[in-house]
């Protein structure tokens, strides 16, 4: 896919259509399409710069709309204005698409209804509003002005709630395909608001909302948490404004500037200023006591619509003086793909910016390939991806350094965004979404539908925890304090590593959802199997560095949250939403809380080894104790939770074009099954082969007896309690080896677990002295976890029931089992022992200290 240089003028196909409209005779022209996160027509960047159109009280006729003259000259104003789209509330007659088309106008036509009832209660009404609105679309199909259609707008929230959201979703879905059958080509949308925010619409092409604040940092704010919620499809606000009557005509201008010019710098793909004209008809009344538009009912112009044309003559950013940025791009036999960064690179729209390509020994024609463009290419022998990075910020002369990898390429304004970003915030790093293109094969799209996939991760909706390697912008001053990447992660992991080291100096980093590139995927099944390995193997490798970051089972636990359209769904989402007393909250989001331990586990690779252990225990039955086949229902049932929980993640597959026969369709999805299954085996494979299973050795050297003791340090000088379990804590960190903190509610203060089944716990007391003296006493004790004890349990009942079935060979070798996690637990528990004993050792002060058990 390329796009080529974008403009903000109105677009060359509908200006082109003037003399064909005028004679009847239809213009071939390209229609509105989503790609990624913005609108295009064609090879064009459409930034909808719109003004909402009626309602108009109707005239004796019953036309809703003012005559063609009075709309001719409104529309001409508009142009005038660097306006390109109008939104309306009802069906226009086909003469207003026809004016529309010949000034350059875009049409958002608003389908309407009785969504303002209990509209499903009867059923006569539902089918009639379904044949109206599939009337409405067939009289504006494929007309060359029509930007998209809107299937509802703002259903009030106590009608979705007397419903249900789930109701009212596959109600608005029944809508949306019927728009679709009538006019395959189009865009549907829905314009939802604040207050019933918690729709879940995934079907509909683009995400619309109705916003009203009156404070730029809360319109900012809650822009970025909409992009969130659109994800990888475009944000438009389909109302925004200030009524100037109680506001006055110069605040509604100063507001309205503001509005415009933050939605803009948000990324969204456009915006529609509420509205044209203060002339409003609504439920059967003029409305009189409102003046939202920037012209006045005469259509004089207020001071708003100077505003507007300024703002949107600007779009998407006015002139400023950015930053220069030297984009990176690593490249190990990237031939391939290479071709399509560095065209992309070069159709950028941005000001001051470089481009260095690190060829990290290549044995292809990739250097030949970068020879025929214009930008810096620095070859090394072969040393890893983080070592190209390095040799790249080394060489940047911009005080912005931007990665994106050898098998992706940028949206134009990507610098843009990501530049914005860092000169509006104190962000060290930036990264935006990185989205699969859509003319990839169907392998490529099955592998972006599937989990393991480079995805951000958020601690909120403007700070990231997480940037993927493939987009990610970092200040090089910052890059250069913590001395680069680390050379260690040779394929992957590196940007794991180098975003916790930036937040670990007490720096943040900060996301864009505008900022986007278009990341190729592996486009075989054997390809994907081989990334996920390689994931596998650097997870192993940041557990090593960073043990604190991993639970118990070696499974990375993040803080923040993880977006991208292949998370894994669990057997069951539990969700709530915040509707506020008697449902009056006028912001209604949708929460979900941590999930319990069982449906994590499920979630989780180590899930497939439960699965075999329990089928493996059911096979025994035929070979060792007949009884052991009662385990095998419990072993369906694991295996019917991984299928339907892999059913499930695959369902929620959507491709960029949605296959058009069964077979088709039924195809793509199994195979997104298959990649649902196949992806945790291939994460385990690559992180036991390294090191990283929940049943690591740790040796025999470093052991002590799991027994209770006591430890009292004496110290002549003060310290605060908490820098004495500090330290402590500190140490056993230092060590390599993880360590909890006790919560509110527990009676100890440090746990160090040593495996699945032991631990060993700390608890401090303090005893003052006088004069800054201290003792300090430490109570140390072992600890065996609560699936330690089952599992051993479960075996000696299994052993004890098969001794008294005198089955003695399944009495050795369940014996040997229960004798073995026995041993396992005794053992962990004394790693756990000495590690917490050397802890201690390290942070006695230069006194007496004694020690017992």
């Amino acid at each position: 896919m390329r796009f080529e240089k974008v403009t903000n003028s109105i677009p060359a196909q509908l200006a082109t259509t003037r003399d064909s409209i005028s004679s009847g005779v239809a213009a071939p022209i390209a229609r509105p399409q989503v790609r990624g996160k913005f609108i295009f027509v064609g090879n064009e960047k459409l930034y909808i710069r719109g003004v909402t159109y009626g309602t108009f009280h109707p005239d004796a006729a019953g036309n809703f709309y003012p005559s063609p003259e009075i709309t001719s000259r409104d529309f001409a104003a508009m142009v005038a204005n660097e306006i390109n789209a109008v939104r309306t509330y009802t069906v226009p007659p086909r003469w207003l698409l026809d004016l529309a088309a010949e000034y350059g106008l875009w049409v958002m036509v608003g389908l309407p209804w009785e969504q303002h009832i209990a509209f499903l209660d009867d059923r006569k009404r539902v089918r009639s509003l379904e044949q109206r609105i599939r009337a409405s679309v067939r009289s504006c199909a494929g007309h060359p002005a029509l930007l998209c259609y809107a299937i509802g707008n703002e259903i009030p929230a106590g009608i979705v709630r007397w419903y249900g959201r789930h109701r009212v979703e596959r109600f608005l879905a029944r809508l949306y395909r019927i728009a679709k059958r009538e006019d395959p080509d189009s865009l549907v949308t829905y314009v939802n608001y604040p207050t019933t925010e918690y729709l879940q619409l995934r079907f509909v092409d683009f995400v619309c909302f109705n916003v009203y604040l009156e404070q730029q940092n809360r319109l900012a704010a809650y822009i970025a948490r909409l992009q969130n919620l659109a994800g990888d499809r475009p944000l438009v606000l389909a109302e925004l404004g200030l009524d100037s009557r109680r506001n006055g005509k110069q605040k509604q201008a100063e507001i309205l500037d503001w509005q415009l010019r933050t939605t803009f710098a948000s990324g969204c793909a456009g915006t529609f200023v509420f509205a044209w004209t203060d002339e409003w008809y609504r439920g059967g009344y003029d409305i009189d006591d409102w003046d939202f538009g920037i012209t006045d009912r005469q259509r004089r112009p207020k001071p708003a619509l100077n505003t507007a044309r300024q703002a949107f003559a600007q779009v998407p950013f006015p002139a400023l003086s950015f930053p220069t940025i030297s984009v990176v791009v690593c490249s190990y036999n990237g031939s391939h793909t290479i071709r399509d960064t560095l065209s992309g690179l070069a159709n950028l729209e941005y000001p001051h910016y470089e481009t260095i390509v690190v060829d990290d020994g290549s044995t292809d024609n990739t250097a030949a390939i970068v020879s025929e463009y214009d930008v810096r290419l620095i070859r090394t022998p072969q040393s890893g991806l983080s070592h190209a990075r390095n040799v790249g910020m080394q060489a940047a002369k911009g005080e912005i350094v931007a990665y994106i990898d050898d098998d992706a390429y940028p949206d134009p304004h990507w610098l843009t965004y990501l530049a914005i970003t860092f000169m509006e915030t104190s962000h060290v790093g930036v990264g935006g979404p990185n989205l699969p293109p859509p003319e990839d094969g169907m392998v490529a799209q099955c592998v972006a539908n599937a989990p393991g996939g480079p995805s951000h991760v958020l601690l909120s909706d403007r700070e990231a925890e997480h940037i993927p390697g493939c987009n990610m912008a970092f200040r090089k001053s910052c890059l250069e304090a913590i001395a680069g990447f680390d050379p260690q992660f040779r394929t992957a992991g590196d940007d794991v590593d180098i975003c916790w080291r930036l937040q670990e100096q007490g720096w943040t980093i900060g996301f864009s959802p505008a900022a986007v590139v278009w990341h190729h995927r592996r486009n075989s099944v054997w390809r994907y199997w081989k990334q996920q390995q390689g994931y596998g193997k650097a997870e192993a490798l940041l557990e090593q560095k960073w043990t604190d970051k991993y639970n118990i089972l070696g499974h990375l636990t993040w803080s923040g949250r993880i977006y991208g359209p292949s998370v894994m769904y669990g057997l069951s989402v539990q969700e709530r939403v915040f509707y506020g007393t008697w449902g009056s909250a006028l912001f209604q989001s949708i929460y979900q809380p941590m999930p319990g331990t069982l449906r994590t586990l499920l979630l989780m690779p180590e899930w497939y080894l439960v699965v075999m252990v329990l089928v493996g225990l059911s096979l025994l039955g035929g070979v060792l104790w007949t009884p052991m086949w009662l385990i095998s229902p419990l072993a369906l049932v694991a295996i019917a939770a991984t299928l339907i929980q892999v059913c499930r993640s695959a369902a929620q597959a959507k491709f960029p074009n949605q296959p058009k026969s069964r077979f088709d369709r039924w195809r793509r999805y199994s195979l997104t099954a298959v990649l649902y299954l196949l992806q945790p085996l291939a994460r385990l494979k690559g992180r036991f082969r390294y090191g990283l299973q929940p049943w690591r050795w740790y040796g025999m050297s470093n052991l002590a007896l799991p027994l209770a003791r006591v430890a009292t340090l004496w110290s002549a000088s003060w310290h605060a309690p908490q820098s004495w379990l500090t330290s402590i804590e500190t140490a056993i960190q230092s060590a390599g080896h993880r360590v909890q903190r006790g919560g509110n509610f527990d009676p100890w203060d440090l746990e160090v677990p040593g495996g699945l089944f032991g631990s060993n716990r700390l608890l401090m007391a303090i005893e003052e002295h006088g004069g800054g003296q201290q003792l300090v006493r430490l109570r140390t004790w072992s600890r065996w976890s609560k699936l330690g004890w089952m599992l051993f349990f479960l075996f000696v009942g299994l052993t004890v029931a098969a001794w008294i079935d005198s089955a003695w060979s399944a009495v050795a070798k369940l014996g040997a089992i229960a004798l073995l996690l026995l041993l396992r637990s005794l053992y962990e528990s004394a790693v756990a022992s000495a590690v917490v004993l050397q802890a201690i050792e390290r942070v006695k002060p230069d006194s007496d200290s004694q020690l017992r058990a």
